[in-house]
């Protein structure tokens, strides 16, 4: 019996298995000011550094919906700053299909930069979280990818081989299809 090259498949979130688009948040804020959501996405933008902090669980929740209400100017509360902050997401359907048929031959797992909100309030509801194995995200692991603490949380087989792991840049379905055949992996 031949033994398989692969036992392990790690996905990401983000624009992998839930896209997201920054104008339906922006077009949400406008419609309580215009202007106002261009206004907090680039100034948002513009201070990442702050972002990828709380991702990586350096800050606080409640550190961060205040920096962000200021930004908004306070003309929306906490609750409905992380509604709109999460409602930005939609599920790639096609691509989440193929993971129950994965499963049946590989331990799933799940590697996001992510956070706390994003998490409670938009992708936690996601059914097919399930079928993942394992979830690490950045804001839990205390890492945001590209640093080696996040991979290291995944597989300490060697780092994952030194963090040579195969991998695969995610463009679209096809190519990603493309590319999981052609590593006899579907």
């Amino acid at each position: 019996m031949q033994k398989r090259k692969y036992s392990v498949i790690v996905f990401d979130l983000g624009n992998v298995l839930l896209p997201f688009d920054y104008d339906i948040l922006i077009k949400r804020l406008d419609k309580i000011k215009p202007g106002l959501g261009k206004y907090f996405v680039d100034t948002y933008f513009s201070n990442y550094d702050f972002h990828r902090a709380y991702e990586s669980g350096k800050i606080s929740e409640e550190k961060f919906i205040e920096r962000m209400l200021e930004i908004l100017d306070y003309k929306i509360d906490s609750e409905t700053f992380c509604k709109y902050f999460s409602e930005i997401f939609e599920e790639n359907k096609e691509l989440i299909a193929l993971l129950p048929v994965l499963k049946k031959k590989y331990r799933l797992i799940l590697l996001s930069n992510t956070n706390s909100i994003h998490e409670k309030y938009g992708w936690n509801k996601c059914s097919f979280l399930k079928l993942f194995d394992s979830l690490i995200v950045s804001h839990k692991a205390g890492a945001v990818k590209p640093e080696e603490k996040i991979y290291r949380a995944v597989e300490n087989v060697k780092a994952a081989k030194k963090l040579g792991w195969a991998g695969i840049r995610f463009k679209d379905n096809n190519s990603l299809f493309k590319e999981l055949k052609k590593r006899s992996i579907i």
